[in-house]
């Protein structure tokens, strides 16, 4: 049963979210953790590991810990600068500004404790944040295996900031280290950041750092502190405690209808399947129907794993031909033997499993077959609407019926796609300690999972202005309004056949995005060409991350280039066809159509009835008109969650930007 769209863990490829998951420190996230009591009395942030870069241009910040009243003293490029730890031991130095270069050494003294980081450059440091597509990784791009064998740059870096939360402002990160874009590394850097990182460095020439802090199907409340949101200081932890009183009591419940589930999966033993030995009693099981959700059959809220047990009889003639299993689609992730030998492995909801079974494993007469599935939100079951089936040669034989049944582990735990949601935490283990960091800007790709509704869309606008200003406010060392830049919400959803009244939840997520740009020293990357009906993550992260550098490029280094498709300027009505006027025309309009024909735009006359219009290019404007509309009052341009041939572009080849002039 897929979720909605926000969702991380889902509607991801096979190959992205084994990377994902592998980010993600343990595909779990981490609750905070206090510090050791025999943790060393002198010590720096996570951030400060070799191979750092720090910002250049500012002065620069040298924090951490010692035993309280110690005198510290830090050495950056031949100065040094001296604090004495506060009372509970924290320290802060500031250095002179330093242009860019490196590498170079800090050094760490208090009494006989020594630390010393190395391999630090100086340069730029953008923070990249948001939710999956942020996150996503190069190791799932388009072409990502040359991207990977082509990644030899030691002056870009990346620190990944661990998937972690908290329930109050803490001063220090999870975890995480920094790594330099080479193929060892670069398939955890963030794609669009990386991408928009590498043409920074081919234009600005300093040493671009990136500091990772992404979380996928995180909404903005998480990554907005607890008092911009008007929250108490323990909102956060009640809100935690409410949802863990919420599992213990469906626990309970399931439990309850079930029978009591171990902690953890019985049928894995030091890493064995013993639940997969053909020989396994398994006569006290429950029996299910194959195909079809564990849901409706008894197992309604179950999240966890299960293992699905049945035979199959051949020949021996059939037992020495070609044989391949065909399961359907399974929900979520599924481990699968014939007698004992693993034959396939897949993650994703929506993939088709297909796996060829070796004749060694398999013999005349009676053939196990089980299947281990693990799922953690919406469905779960072998539910493909094909049939399971074997295919014998030529032939092919069902396996549809009643197999044994057993729930082997139950997820009913703190679900990251719920903690994800919940307001301040997210700021506060991955935000909160990097604010004394100085950095150059931030990139974000969020939105997402703010835009399921419409309502949810139009709140975005003030949650993300507040989000900008609020951060700029709390970063310390940092320009006051330094550049924040972001990533327009791709087309996505099923196409709309008519205009609806709204445009849908993503193009008022988008409307939400674009009002900020009235904050000072602001952009965006618009990337309605990027998506697709049903993706949810592009893998297209080179035009993304591209976009985003003409933006920066623009707005962070001051160089004159076009950063942006067409927008809107003003229109006129003349008579049934609306004349629209574009402000970053560039080298002029085009279509992308065959017959230079512009999709996309939408006209309502007085009555506010939306009809899907013609247009046609016209020098630097765009004439539009309905056969539907005889007196147009106002026009829209790819207003829809997934417009339909939105192919208006500048001959630069940025496209034009959605836009409407209602208020409707």
């Amino acid at each position: 049963m897929p979720p909605s769209a926000v969702s991380a863990s889902r509607h991801v490829p096979l190959r992205a979210r084994r990377a994902l998951l592998a980010l993600a420190v343990g595909a779990a996230p981490v609750a905070a953790q206090p510090v050791r009591k025999d943790a060393p009395a002198l010590r720096l942030p996570k951030l400060f590991t070799d191979g750092m870069v720090v910002q250049r241009g500012v002065p620069i910040r040298v924090w951490g810990w010692a035993a309280p009243n110690a005198p510290v003293a830090v050495t950056f490029r031949g100065t040094t600068g001296r604090a004495t730890a506060d009372a509970r031991g924290a320290w802060a130095v500031q250095l002179p500004p330093a242009a860019a270069g490196g590498p170079y050494a800090i050094t760490v003294a208090a009494a006989r404790d020594t630390l010393r980081v190395r391999d630090v450059l100086v340069g730029d440091v953008w923070v990249a944040s948001g939710q999956s597509n942020m996150e996503w990784p190069v190791s799932a791009v388009t072409d990502a295996p040359a991207v990977i064998a082509a990644a030899h740059d030691s002056a870009l870096r990346q620190f990944k900031v661990p998937i972690s939360w908290a329930e109050r402002p803490e001063d220090d990160l999870a975890g995480g280290s920094w790594a330099p874009a080479d193929p060892a590394h670069v398939g955890a850097f963030s794609g669009v950041a990386y991408f928009f990182a590498k043409e920074l460095r081919e234009h600005e020439r300093v040493p671009i750092g990136i500091v990772n802090t992404t979380w996928g199907g995180s909404a903005i409340e998480t990554w907005l502190s607890a008092d911009v949101q008007g929250l108490a200081p323990d909102a956060p932890a009640k809100t935690l405690a409410a949802e863990r009183a919420r599992l213990e009591k469906l626990r309970d419940s399931i439990q309850a209808r079930i029978g009591v589930v171990p902690e953890r999966d019985p049928g894995l033993v030091g890493g064995k399947a013993v639940w997969a030995d053909p020989a396994l009693d398994d006569a006290s099981w429950s029996t299910i129907a194959v195909p079809g959700y564990w849901e409706g059959q008894g197992f309604a809220s179950v999240d966890g794993v299960a293992w699905y047990r049945t035979t199959f009889t051949l020949s021996a003639d059939e037992a020495r031909a070609p044989v391949r299993l065909l399961l359907g689609a399974i929900d979520d992730d599924d481990v699968t033997w014939v007698n004992g030998v693993e034959v396939g492995r897949t993650a994703g909801y929506n993939v088709p499993r297909t796996y060829t079974v070796p004749t060694s494993a398999l013999h005349a007469g009676a053939n196990s077959l089980v299947v281990r599935v693990s799922d953690y939100s919406g469905g779960g079951g072998i539910a493909g609407g094909d049939s399971p089936r074997l295919e014998i040669g030529g032939a092919s034989r069902s396996l549809a019926g009643q197999w044994k049944f057993k729930v082997a582990e139950l997820a009913v735990r703190m679900d990251a796609q719920r903690t994800n949601k919940v307001a301040a935490i997210t700021y506060d283990k991955m935000v909160h300690p990097l604010l004394p960091f100085p950095i150059k800007g931030v990139i974000w790709y969020q939105g997402e999972s703010n835009a399921n509704d419409d309502a949810q869309a139009r709140a975005y606008r003030g949650q993300f202005a507040s989000l900008i200003t609020s951060w700029r406010k709390a970063w310390q060392g940092s320009a006051p309004t330094f550049p924040f830049l972001w990533v327009q919400l791709p087309n996505y959803t099923a196409p709309d056949s008519v205009p609806s009244a709204s445009g849908g939840g993503w193009a008022l997520q988008r409307e939400s995005m674009e009002a900020a740009l009235a904050l000072p020293n602001t952009g965006r990357a618009v990337i309605i060409d990027v998506g697709g009906a049903n993706l949810l993550h592009p893998t297209n992260k080179q035009d993304p991350g591209h976009r985003l550098a003409l933006v920066a490029r623009r707005v962070a280094y001051h160089e004159n280039v076009l950063a942006s498709g067409p927008t809107y300027r003003s229109h006129e009505v003349r008579g049934d066809s609306v004349i629209v006027t574009f402000d970053h025309v560039g080298g002029g309009l085009t279509s992308k159509a065959p017959d230079a024909s512009v999709g996309a735009f939408a006209l309502a006359g007085a009555d506010h009835r939306w009809a899907w219009a013609n247009a046609r290019i016209e020098g630097n404007r765009v004439v539009v008109w309905s056969d539907r509309v005889h007196r147009p009052v106002a026009v829209r341009y790819a207003w829809a969650n997934n417009p339909v041939d939105a192919n208006l572009y500048n001959r630069d080849g940025l496209p034009a930007a959605p836009f409407r002039t209602d208020d409707w």
